[in-house]
Parts: C-alpha cells; structure tokens; sequence
C-alpha cells in the first residue's frame, strides 16, 4: 500500500511536470496564465459536482457494507444529490460559456466552446468520483491507485497530444476533459461491484443519510471551491495591473509548490486525520502535532531549502529558459508553504471532530486576508507581492489556529480534565 501510494504521488508529479514543459516549450508564459484559470475554475465545479460527499460516502460505506438498507440509503442518497448538483454544474458551464469565458480570460478571447464541452464532461467525473468513494468504502485500496496511475498516465498522452496538435486550444481542452477520462478505466474496476446499481433507487433518499454528509460536505465545499476561485481573481488582477507574463510566472510558481506539497498532503491525509478521529484526550492530540514537527517537518524544510538553492535548475528543467523570473518567486513561496504545512497539521483538527464552524470562520478568513494582502502587495512589489501575500496570510492562518488550540497544544494537562475538550 505504502509503495503503490508513493508511486501514485510520483505519478501524479512526473505527469504534471512533464505537461508544464509541454506548455512552456509549445505555448510559453502567457499560456500558461490562462491555463491556471481555467484548471481553478474545473477544480471548482468538480468540487461542486460531487458536493464534498467523497469523504463522507467513504466512511458511511466502510461502516455499513454489512448493513444492506443503510448501504443502499447511503449510495442512493450520494448518487441523486451528486447527479442534480452536476446537472446544475453542466448546464451552467454549458448555457454561461460566454459570461465564464469573459471572466477566466478576456472578452476578446474566444473559448467560450471549451467552457461547452467541460459542461458535458463533468458528468463523467461525478460519476468517477462517486465509484472511487464506492471502492475506496470497500477498501479497495490497491485497485484505486492502480487505476490513479493509468489515468494520470493516459491524461498525460491525451494532454501531451492535444498540446502538440493544437497548443493553447489543445491544453485548454485537455485541462477540462482529462480528469474526466479516468471513468473509462474505473469501469473496469468497479465491475465487480455490478450488484450494486440495483441498490440505487429513488425511494432509499435519506435525510439521515445527508446529515452524516453533512458536516463533511459542507467543509469540503467551502475549501476546495474558495482557494481556486480567490486565486481566479488574484490572477486576473494581476493580469490587468501588472501583465499576462507576471501572471504566467505566478501560475508556474503554483505548479511548482503543487507538486512537493502532493507527498506531505497525502501523509497528513492517510494518517494524521484518521489518527485525529480515534483521539479522545488532549495529551494525544498535543503528541501526534509535536511528534509530526519533530520527525516531518525537518525533513520537509530541509527539503524546501534544497529547492531554494537549486531553483535555477529546477525553473528550466520543468519549464523553460522564458520563465527564468520565476526564480525570483520562490523565497516567500516557499516560506509559506513550510507556515501552511505548520497550521494544516492542527487544522485537520477541525474535521476530525466536525467542528464546522470554526473551519468555516478561519478558511474564510484566510481567504480574505489573502486577497487584501495580496492586492495591497502587488500594488507594492509588483508579482511580487502574490507570493509575498501567500506567506502573510498563512501566517496569519497559523497564529489563528494556534490561538484556537492553545490550550490543547500548550496547556496544562490535568487527568480530570474532560477527554473530549480538545
């Protein structure tokens, strides 16, 4: 399981490391401007397509595989407020192309047929994402990373080809049907789980059922669509006060911290946050936080620091010799990502325990904060200031977060204290 995840996560970066060199070499910096808004905005309506039920369908299903009513209640319920929600999320994609293609680009640029043909795909992957939760449920672990790694390989092929036949069009395309083609290959996979379609059925809707999702769907949403939107907006004010080139340079820089944080989020996620569910008492949350400081986030820094130092190469090796004013970028990235990874370890925290309200205030806090600093810092630094305003506002975020969980992290642990007050 460990090795397959890694190969997974090594995946998921060569083939996305490769593609940022096909659109450097094939479509240059401007392109790759406009392709960052346009994957915010795909991961956006995926995230609304699939209403942040993913989690909550894997636990429900691994708690009652056995139970065959709450099983069908469970994939009925995900599977029609998943289909009305990616109904909703087509249509809009399909009948506001020009009004969306107006706001991730510009009115005089035409791809309103891209924003089209997404509205079509997305369908497909709701439908992939509902079957991964399935067997992710039944914990078919090692068939779910399998079929990752052959739809990381064929989006890549698909993606490669269409930017070498097409360039901007092609990557544009590429961005919007890609994630959509692993449904193919996940047929194969949950064909041995045929048996329960017949359990699908209309009258198994259950308000029960959505309750459980609730809490979990709701923390999923407000993330996963927040970040990617503010970072629509930061990237078309950077276009329009700075330039198309800046905002190319911004969306590589993302590329880049997307990829060395794809290995720390999938170790907080396949163990920090099951760990945090099964603790009850404040000592054991205080030692799983300073025992993943102390053995993770050494080597994470270490690391982040060798990136610094060999930026150069590593800005041509992934893109090109265009984007040499990336370099300049990395320093407050890098800071911020190392604060981010300090306050997300506490923050998963908030979902272990379904504690909905304090993730909603401080993710839309940090949202705020990191629009205000990051326009009052552009106006300042230029570019810039994007990255300089990724750093403050994580920072801000971690002080919060600490300041929340002082009493757990840095408090007085008493045995009469009440296991629960975490």
């Amino acid at each position: 399981m460990s090795n397959l995840n890694t190969a997974t996560i090594l995946t998921k970066i060569v083939a996305g490391i490769l593609t940022s060199k096909a659109i450097a070499i094939f479509i240059g910096v401007e392109g790759m401007a406009l392709i960052g808004n346009i994957r915010n905005f795909v991961s956006v309506m995926q995230s609304f397509s699939i209403l942040g039920f993913y989690n909550g369908l894997v636990r429900s299903i691994a708690e009652f595989k056995n139970d065959t009513l709450m099983l069908s209640k469970t994939i009925s319920t995900a599977y029609y407020l998943g289909f009305l929600a990616t109904l909703i999320g087509g249509m809009f994609c399909y009948y506001f192309a020009d009004g969306i293609n107006d706001f991730l680009f510009t009115p005089i640029s035409n791809y309103s047929y891209i924003i089209k043909i997404f509205g079509v795909a997305l369908p497909f992957y709701s439908l992939n994402m509902f079957c991964f939760g399935i067997m992710n449920g039944f914990s078919k672990y090692k068939i779910l990373l399998v079929i990752n790694m052959v739809g990381q390989v064929l989006g890549l092929s698909v993606t490669l080809l269409l930017i070498y036949q097409n360039n901007i069009d092609g990557a544009l395309l590429s961005a919007v049907i890609a994630p959509s083609l692993i449904f193919l290959i996940t047929l194969v996979g949950i064909s041995y789980q045929r048996s329960l379609v017949s359990s699908i059925k209309f009258s198994n809707l259950s308000t029960d059922v959505l309750k459980r999702f609730g809490p979990f769907a709701l923390m999923a949403l407000v993330s996963s669509i927040a970040i990617p939107l503010i970072s629509i907006v930061i990237r078309n004010y950077i276009i329009e006060h700075e330039s198309m080139n800046d905002a190319g340079y911004w969306e590589a820089m993302n590329r880049i911290s997307d990829y060395y944080l794809m290995f720390v989020n999938s170790i907080i996620t396949l163990y920090i946050l099951p760990r945090f569910v099964e603790i009850t008492e404040k000592s054991e949350f205080r030692k799983e936080v300073f025992d993943f400081y102390k053995s993770i986030i050494p080597v994470f820094g270490l690391g982040l620091i060798t990136l610094y130092l060999l930026r150069p190469f590593i800005v041509k090796i992934v893109f090109s010799v265009e984007f040499q004013p990336v370099e300049d970028l990395f320093f407050w990235q890098l800071l911020g990502d190392f604060i981010k990874v300090l306050s997300m370890v506490i923050a998963y925290q908030f979902i272990a325990k379904k504690m909905f309200w304090h993730f909603i205030i401080i993710e839309i806090f940090l949202v705020v904060v990191l629009y205000m600093s990051s326009v009052y810092l552009i106006d300042i630094y230029g570019v810039k200031g994007a990255v300089m305003g990724h750093f403050f506002s994580y920072l801000m975020h971690y002080l919060l977060i600490l300041m929340m969980f002082s009493s757990s992290l840095f408090g007085i642990i008493t045995q009469a204290e009440d296991p629960s007050d975490l």
